[in-house]
């Protein structure tokens, strides 16, 4: 029964933190105490000056103001905190619901405004209102982000059996409990942000935003305004992508192409947990944890001055190495079968073939561009109806290696993943990217 009580006004309400600023000691404790059950966290100031210290030293997700007060008025107050760095949704509480209230009120961004006296549900209800707005703008915001971005390679899990990919995903599984940051390395296509994306998951931040970023891909201008935030001269506030993502995972690919200045500032933020927005006063306290990612040799890029030494060795604590797909060659069946699977689906087209002769040319080719390079390449298939010559065959395979037939090359591989699944044919075909009833006529091929 309590628990229906909590999460009466939804989860934007029941993970946020609430600063309650009333010069009045009888409301401020009757909030707290309609709060306190239905919130992650309640705290309470008694004046303006109070509430500015309260901001200096912690992030709160709103601030329920009062208006009147003594010597400055909650909107006054407001105003000037929104210069100096306030980024939290607002609620107004006041007794004079009069047009120049509302005005300056709506100037100031306020969320909503609550006229006194009101009742409980009423304040949990502008509440939650205010929050599940924030919660939107910034799944929109995240949303548009992650469209505008390269897309489609960065969002599947990782995939493959083979030793290589197995010890990356158990070094993952040691260090995700952990909040240290993460240098993920490897040529392009190898999967860093793949591998980055299984971390958070593996993690107790899960729940919480993922942000991935590309730097490479955002003008040195821009690069700063974009990761901690602006307030300009005109009163326009822009959350940062390092706001957004609080409570989460901040990604930052290609971190070598950070301009030096940003360098310097992410220096910052990984020694004090703390951004400050471009433009503000005040640093607002982060809870985040930080992955970066580079296919360039950092050490060598820092012995030729192009990257701060004092930010490598703060972010090179744990590297996990992506190993290049040539290496893993026993997990090509797996990747193309999901591909095929996925763009069949997607593009609404018959899905080819792998035949043996196609996989066996898979097997032989080198992979420069790695998965990505083998994606690309099943997109394309796809939509023309055909792989590439140099891929196609009439499924009859010749040469040197035809001792060994592919047939036998997967089913070892199928083998090994039942063995890992436990006989279990279902997880199997899962974990593969096929259907049951494959693995069920592989093994009956077979006799298993």
């Amino acid at each position: 029964m309590q628990t229906a009580t909590i999460n009466e006004y939804g989860d934007s309400l029941a993970n946020a933190s609430i600063l309650v600023v009333d010069d009045e000691p009888g409301m401020r404790n009757f909030l707290s105490k309609i709060l306190s059950p239905r919130c992650k966290r309640v705290e309470q100031a008694a004046s303006a000056a109070e509430a500015t210290s309260k901001l200096d030293g912690a992030y709160f997700d709103l601030v329920i103001l009062d208006n009147i007060m003594p010597r400055k008025t909650g909107l006054d107050w407001l105003h000037e905190q929104r210069f100096v760095g306030l980024f939290s949704e607002t609620i107004l509480m006041t007794a004079y619901a009069d047009l120049e209230t509302a005005i300056k009120a709506v100037q100031t961004g306020v969320a909503d405004f609550v006229l006194k006296p009101f009742r409980a549900n009423q304040i949990l209800n502008a509440a939650a209102r205010a929050l599940d707005r924030q919660n939107l703008r910034r799944e929109n915001y995240l949303l548009k982000h992650e469209l505008e971005g390269e897309g489609g390679l960065g969002r599947g899990r990782l995939l493959g059996s083979s030793v290589a990919i197995c010890e990356v995903r158990d070094l993952l599984e040691r260090i995700a409990p952990h909040p240290t940051p993460v240098l993920f390395t490897g040529a392009t296509g190898t999967g860093k942000e793949v591998a980055a994306r299984t971390l958070h998951s593996m993690s107790d931040r899960a729940g919480k935003p993922f942000v991935a970023v590309n730097c490479a891909t955002i003008s040195p201008d821009r690069i700063a305004h974009e990761l901690f935030g602006l307030i300009d001269n005109s009163d326009n506030r822009r959350d940062g992508l390092f706001l957004h993502a609080e409570g989460g995972t901040l990604f930052l690919d290609e971190i070598v192409q950070m301009p030096e200045q940003v360098q310097a500032a992410l220096l910052r933020v990984l020694e004090d947990h703390r951004v400050r927005p471009v433009g503000a006063e005040r640093d607002i306290p982060l809870n985040l944890r930080f992955l970066f990612a580079t296919n360039a040799n950092l050490e060598k890029v820092v012995a030729q001055g192009e990257f701060r030494a004092d930010l490598f060795h703060r972010i090179n604590v744990l590297t996990v190495d992506m190993p290049p797909l040539r290496t893993r060659s026993e997990d090509i069946v797996e990747l193309a079968s999901l591909f095929i699977q996925q763009f069949s689906r997607t593009l609404g087209l018959p899905a080819l073939e792998l035949n043996e002769e196609v996989l066996m040319k898979f097997t032989r080719y080198e992979w420069p561009g790695n998965v990505r390079e083998l994606k690309n390449l099943i997109e394309r298939s796809v939509i023309l109806g055909e792989f590439p010559d140099k891929f196609s065959g009439d499924g009859q395979i010749t040469g040197s290696r035809a001792v060994e037939s592919l047939d036998l090359v997967m089913q070892r591989h199928i083998m090994h993943i039942l063995d890992q699944c436990n006989g279990n044919r279902a997880e199997a075909a899962r974990r593969l990217g096929v259907s049951r009833k494959t693995v069920d006529r592989k093994c009956a091929t077979w006799n298993v």
